[in-house]
């Protein structure tokens, strides 16, 4: 499939008129600071609105130069368009025009087309796979500008029965990587790691003669690795081994990601949301 000819691009910034142009590494040429890419794949449920406008909040307080880039299937959603033009912060508006009935994993083949993105554009900075349904401390995004080549740090994930926290990530002495913290002992994954418990330099993607890559094959996210394995599958692909890896945040010992789960089990829409005429009973109101 043609990736290039079925993604749509949207970006504008709040404080310019709309631009419709892709933006390269040029264009943030003129600003010190490392540009953060932070890519969400989104999809309609229930606490879509919900998750993007808080993601949204977050975003808006953390430094430029920022690129929020927000990948949905099939189309644009008018919710999705109004949130982020409404947010303030410098975004891409991306779809990935897949054969739905095709797609194992929805979430990674939307990231897939945000990788795609960055690559054909070039664009000089450090990619977070940000989910929209996750919680992120500003310190994060500060510590991120720090990462040379491949960052990670530990992410807490509340069990969905909200009886148990458990963490997922590095073990650090320093800013070195001496063990990982892992919940799921039956999975011999290379390396225990969340997908938003880690960023790389997205150059790693487009330029691997800078990183002395020996494979020069496209970086890419398979949703035909086994489930729990797809993170490992692709850091494998960044990084050799701990030593190219960076800890984060006081000897990796701070929580800077939070996947708390807070939608019911089944949750669904109630019939009748708009009430044709007032209730037939009613309570005056004492004056």
């Amino acid at each position: 499939m043609n990736l290039e000819a079925s993604m749509k691009l949207e970006m504008e910034n709040k404080t310019v008129n709309a631009s419709h142009s892709l933006y390269s590494s040029h264009d943030f040429a003129l600003v010190s600071s490392k540009l953060l890419i932070i890519v969400t794949p989104t999809y309609s449920r229930p606490f879509q609105s919900f998750y993007l406008n808080r993601l949204a909040q977050t975003l808006r307080n953390v430094p430029h130069p920022l690129l929020w880039i927000v990948v949905e299937m099939s189309l644009q959603s008018d919710e999705t368009v109004k949130i982020l033009r409404d947010t303030g912060v410098m975004y891409g508006h991306l779809v990935g025009d897949h054969n739905v009935t095709s797609v194992k994993d929805t979430a990674i083949q939307l990231r897939e087309v945000a990788l795609y993105h960055i690559e054909r554009h070039q664009l000089d900075g450090i990619v977070l796979f940000a989910d929209d349904d996750k919680i992120y401390s500003l310190g994060l995004f500060d510590k991120m500008v720090e990462i040379k080549r491949f960052g990670t740090w530990p992410v807490v994930v509340l069990t969905e029965d909200k009886k148990r926290a458990l963490f997922e990530g590095p073990v650090c002495k320093g800013r070195e990587i001496v063990g990982w913290h892992t919940h799921q002992t039956r999975l011999s994954r290379r390396f225990q790691i969340d997908m938003s418990g880690f960023a790389f330099n997205s150059t790693i993607l487009w330029d691997p003669k800078r990183w002395h890559r020996p494979n020069i094959d496209l970086i890419r996210l398979h949703d035909s690795v086994r489930v729990g394995f797809q993170e490992s599958k692709f850091v494998e692909q960044l990084v050799e081994d701990e030593s190219q890896m960076e800890g984060l945040s006081e000897n990796c010992s701070r929580i800077l990601v939070w996947h708390l789960h807070l939608e019911a089990p089944q949750l669904l829409y109630p019939s009748g949301w708009l009430f044709e005429r007032n209730l037939e009973d009613l309570i005056p109101l004492m004056l």
